[in-house]
């Protein structure tokens, strides 16, 4: 398995989990990488780690992802393109059945960060686990008062 920025929260290094049968087969040298990491980046990543090991902290990230989706089953359910909201924790896809792309640009002119998924209908949206719920209603507010944008486009 490849690990990489969110490793230390945005900073540049990359890793490699192995089992033991591989790393038995592998020597010092024959995996190399641009980001392997810096002592910066590990003490980083090392922060980064213990901050997510923490049971409380993962249950916060966990009710953010459900406070979300509520909110936005409650602010976007009713337009006729919002198929479905889904998501785990506080990684969330708005499928939608018109392109997405439209939208996505909207709330890039709005201050809003979202990507496209899938078959390129559906928004997702992957915030920071250290986001907090006033950050989450903006965005929302933001997706809401962008919806508008998908009416034009069909």
């Amino acid at each position: 398995m490849t690990l990489a920025k969110p490793l230390a929260g945005g900073l540049p290094i990359g890793a490699v989990l192995v089992t033991e049968r591989v790393a038995s087969a592998i020597n010092y040298g024959d995996h190399g990488s641009t980001f392997a990491g810096s002592p910066l980046v590990c003490s980083a990543a090392l922060a980064v780690l213990d901050k997510i090991s923490k049971p409380d902290f993962l249950s916060a990230v966990s009710n953010k992802g459900l406070y979300f989706k509520e909110l936005l089953k409650q602010k976007l359910g009713g337009n006729r393109h919002v198929k479905e909201i889904r998501g785990h924790g506080l990684i969330i896809g708005i499928d939608l059945d018109v392109p997405a792309s439209p939208l996505v640009d909207a709330c890039r002119s709005s201050g809003l960060l979202v990507l496209t998924a899938g078959k390129g209908n559906v928004v997702r949206i992957v915030p920071p686990l250290i986001i907090t719920e006033k950050e989450l209603e903006h965005a929302a507010d933001i997706l809401c008062q962008t919806l508008p944008v998908l009416d034009a486009s069909s």
